[in-house]
């Protein structure tokens, strides 16, 4: 299946992720390349159209950054935003200055051109704007489509080479009717059309590996998580049983987990499911050890070890599977195509293609999350493998501050589950990024009867966020807490107090450790 894709071309932009999903909205492909990738490259993808993203920087300074001159002779149609507007203008013979007065925020745009981006909208609209620069003289052949009270030119096009810029952010939620906008350069302009759904990319995805895998083996960890799940149905359903998933019990998950992966991917989906039960081999690791880093060292490399132990009793296994999403493979390249200093470790397999000579299959990895989300409840996934909220690598263990023990273990897995009830009675589970427990390394005064105690203290953490980078703590309902902290404290033996953590990442981290 020959795909049309819309490239995105990244000048650094915080946005720029945005606008790949707002064009994947609109059921069109799109891919986020470097802003300098050669001409040539470009053209060899047969791109539908280009879109130049927003920038940090400003053309007006000499650190500037600018595209290979070539892509304005490929003959495809062109949207620059803000940025990407100013570098058209720059290029082609206009002329970007510094404005006055920054404009940043709402700003009211008044359209003099209905035709082409604006085709269907109304007369004017609010926009999202954020720009230091602005054009005062177009380039040859262009007009003035739109402005605001404070920029003359805040669209400009020329239809005869179909190249357009504007200068507000279509692709954020303030701009009103910003994916309409977006749509129109994808179909009036581009041509393009709305084949880019989650059944065309799973029939695409299976036929892909069968070609891959041929007659071999593949191997893959398989957590529980939504990614690895979805990676692995999709493995399955290319070449059954000749899939290997192994799943690790390393002793640090969260109560009944084991007995549910097994059961959904075992009973429900019929997979080659092999179960490592290796739980006293990482706790007998982690004895006496408090360091956080030293803990996740220990985890990942016991990991590594358990696992190449099971995928060494597989006879001609050629591939290694992971659930690396298109976030993931963003954010190791850097707008200028070099190695990124962002470069992520992903926690599932960590290391593991160069140590055990497989090949790599990744069809997940032009996906965003909630493609992926989607795709598994095409593939008939339950709700609670799709709607799962991120669970670290090294599990438990990370939310136990200090020594991590079978009976701390058992304590927190008992808190936790009140946690995950409470809030899921409150219909907040889906809406909450994450909501867990840490069992903090203090004891702490209180009263039974007439009797001084002294038992554990654990903090409440919820927090909401679109991509974990950032995380704002969650406002939640004083009875939702009261409930929380009240069958904590009546329910498991051995804490006597609950505190809620009501920092923001950053400065603070989502995790605790």
């Amino acid at each position: 299946m020959t795909r049309q894709i819309i490239l995105i071309l990244d000048f650094g932009s915080q946005y720029t992720q945005l606008i790949a999903r707002r064009v994947r909205e609109n059921k069109v492909f799109s891919k986020i390349i470097p802003y300098n990738t050669p001409a040539k490259e470009i053209q060899a993808l047969s791109p539908k159209g280009l879109i130049l993203s927003g920038s940090p920087l400003s053309v007006v300074d000499k650190k500037g950054r600018y595209p290979d001159k070539g892509i304005f002779k490929l003959g495809v149609p062109i949207l620059g935003i803000c940025y990407g507007m100013q570098v058209i203008a720059e290029m082609l013979g206009g002329r970007v200055k510094h404005t006055k007065v920054r404009e940043y925020g709402k700003a009211e745009l008044f359209i003099d051109d209905n035709r082409d981006l604006f085709s269907g909208l109304a007369g004017n609209l609010t926009c999202w704007a954020s720009h230091g620069d602005y054009v005062t003289k177009l380039p040859l052949g262009f007009h003035t489509v739109a402005h605001t009270p404070n920029t003359s030119i805040a669209v400009m096009s020329n239809r005869k080479t179909r190249i357009f810029g504007v200068q507000f952010h279509p692709e954020v939620t303030h701009t009103d009717k910003g994916s309409q906008i977006i749509g129109n350069f994808l179909f009036k302009i581009c041509g393009s059309l709305a084949r880019w759904t989650m059944q065309h990319f799973i029939t695409e995805s299976v036929e892909n590996i069968k070609k891959t895998v041929g007659r071999d083996k593949v191997v893959l960890g398989l957590s529980g998580g939504v990614d690895s799940s979805v990676t692995a149905l999709l493995i399955h359903k290319a070449i059954g049983r000749r899939l290997r998933s192994v799943f690790i019990d390393n002793g640090l998950l969260r109560r009944n987990e084991p007995q549910q992966i097994k059961k959904i991917f075992r009973s429900m989906f019929h997979l080659n499911l092999a179960y490592a039960e290796k739980s006293k081999r990482f706790l007998k690791r982690l004895e006496g050890i408090t360091d956080p880093e030293q803990k996740r060292k220990i985890i990942g490399e016991e990991f590594i070890k358990v696992f190449e132990e099971e995928a060494a009793k597989i006879k001609g296994v050629k591939f290694l599977a992971q659930g690396t999403l298109y976030p993931d493979v963003i954010e190791s390249i850097s707008p200028t195509g070099a190695p990124s200093s962002r470069i992520k470790n992903h926690h599932n397999v960590g290391g593991l293609p160069s140590r055990m000579k497989l090949k790599l299959i990744e069809p997940l990895r032009d996906l965003f999350k909630d493609e992926v989300r989607q795709i598994a409840l095409e593939l008939g996934l339950p709700s609670n493998i799709i709607y799962r909220q991120p669970f670290p690598g090294p599990g438990l263990a990370i939310r136990i501050i200090g020594e991590v023990t079978p009976k701390r273990l058992n304590l927190l897995r008992e808190v936790d589950r009140r946690v995950v009830d409470e809030i899921r009675n409150a219909n907040l589970y889906e809406q909450v990024w994450q909501s867990f427990a840490i069992l903090l390394p203090i004891k702490s005064v209180g009263v039974m009867g007439d009797e001084r105690t002294y038992e554990n203290v654990v903090a409440l953490r919820c927090v909401t966020s679109f991509d974990g980078m950032t995380a704002d703590w969650v406002k939640l309902p004083y009875e939702v807490l009261e409930k929380i902290a009240h069958r904590i404290i009546n329910e498991v033996k051995g804490v006597n107090r609950v505190v809620y953590d009501i920092s923001s990442k950053p400065p603070a981290t989502i995790e605790w450790e």
